[in-house]
């Protein structure tokens, strides 16, 4: 009987007669042979069969099969370094078990459009196959470096109570009788998380309605967002940049083959090392004002374009931290020396890929934080339960959040964050 199992695991069988199950990626005929190139979802690899070595029934079938039809297959493996993904299978048995007709996405050109439309077909492509599983990889090194830190996973909710920063980016909806709000962070649960168990952090969905078509925006995406007490903002850019480091780390070891389909430059990402780059806000605004391309305005928070020309000056991530306070969040902290400024750090990536990470010190002191939030002019009654987190054993205490679409897009080398996410919700598509 021959051993099933999967593309990824050839190696471990090469000499033996395996059975692999799954899709026909492609395919090519020529006389006596056909060429398949198989899919399976751990992998690809070239499938050959020839004439004489399966019966005339299977030959035929695998011969009218079309892209995508599902297909069993039985043979050996032999080592080869010419074959996608260094392996071949020599067929001696097998079955199609259905046979797709007129596949709508072929090994041709397609529009960006056509290819969203088709998203639930569009995965199935080699660059899309990469992508996922460097996102999984991402995902899953995030939660293995916090889980080695001491930390736990706090799920935040989905749906909150108020729109605390303003309705212009919210997504508003009917709960019941009354409004309610599509989350745009769990940090302030996460501080709450924080109080409880020291250390925390949350990962979910998050949503933004910025009416933006930037390649750098969606409309629903994943933050993990971590939350330490007893830590300062230099702590937590400590945190940052030994997470952004071990998850490079972590998909080099475990994804390679995928970050070779997509062609990215791994010397890129093999540079990622401690210790990155940091500059104060004042040190960054000079820098762009005097930079012929840039139309920066002192004062103004960082925009796409004058993070591409900082970013680019380096070959790691860059932190500038002590923005000007007016422009951050109104639980950031002040700098006791300069409290025009917050105490605050955003992570930019290399090639251009904007802000990864925001983070900050949160302000501890109740009095303060009440004041702030009379200052924005946000519904005080809301906050009610957020205040309580500094009448009863207030900490000095900091946190972050990091995009997940942006760093994988930002370690994948891609463009654009809709390939980011298995099915990207962006301000004109919400389908499939």
């Amino acid at each position: 009987m021959a051993t099933i199992t999967t593309v990824s695991q050839l190696a471990n069988h090469v000499g033996e007669s395996v059975t692999l199950q799954g899709w026909i990626a492609n395919k090519s005929s020529k006389g006596k042979l056909h060429f398949v190139q198989f899919r399976d979802g751990s992998g690809f690899c070239q499938c050959v069969l020839f004439v004489k070595n399966v019966s005339p029934e299977l030959f035929e079938e695998v011969g009218r099969a079309g892209q995508e039809s599902s297909i069993v297959l039985t043979g050996e493996v032999k080592a080869d370094e010419r074959a996608p993904g260094g392996f071949e299978v020599s067929v001696t048995d097998g079955r199609v078990l259905q046979n797709a007709v007129d596949y709508p996405i072929t090994p041709k050109e397609h529009g960006a459009d056509f290819l969203l439309s088709n998203r639930h077909l569009w995965l199935r492509s080699k660059r899309q196959w990469a992508i996922i599983r460097v996102r999984d990889a991402v995902a899953m090194a995030i939660r293995r470096f916090f889980d080695g830190r001491g930390f736990i996973n706090l799920d935040a909710p989905m749906f909150t109570p108020n729109a605390c920063e303003g309705t212009s980016n919210l997504f508003e909806l009917d709960y019941f009788e009354r409004k309610a709000y599509l989350t745009q962070s769990g940090q302030l649960y996460g501080e709450a998380g924080a109080m409880a168990h020291g250390r925390i952090y949350t990962f979910g969905p998050t949503f933004r309605a910025e009416k933006s078509k930037t390649r750098r925006h969606l409309t629903e995406f994943w933050m993990m967002e971590p939350e330490v007490a007893f830590a300062d903002l230099g702590d937590v850019m400590e945190l940052a940049e030994d997470m952004l480091c071990f998850v490079v780390q972590e998909v080099l070891e475990r994804r390679r083959t995928e970050l070779e389909v997509l062609e990215r430059d791994l010397s890129k990402l093999e540079c990622i090392q401690k210790p990155f780059p940091r500059l104060k806000y004042a040190e960054a605004a000079k820098i762009l004002l005097e930079h012929p391309d840039s139309e920066f305005v002192d004062g103004d928070d960082l925009g796409a374009p004058d993070e591409t020309i900082l970013s680019n000056m380096y070959d790691r991530p860059l932190m500038i931290t002590h923005y000007p306070a007016e422009v951050k969040s109104f639980y950031m902290k002040r700098d006791p020396e300069d409290p025009s400024k917050a105490l605050c750090v955003d992570v930019l990536g290399t090639e251009g890929v904007g802000e990864m990470i925001g983070g900050s010190q949160r302000e501890d002191d109740l009095d303060t934080l009440l004041e702030r939030i009379r200052e924005h002019d946000l519904p005080e009654q809301y906050f009610q339960w957020y205040l309580d987190l500094r009448r009863y054993g207030s900490v000095p205490h900091s946190g972050f959040g990091l995009g997940l679409e942006r760093t994988v897009a930002w370690i994948c080398g891609i463009e654009h964050v809709r390939e980011a996410i298995p099915f990207p919700r962006m301000m004109y598509r919400i389908e499939p």
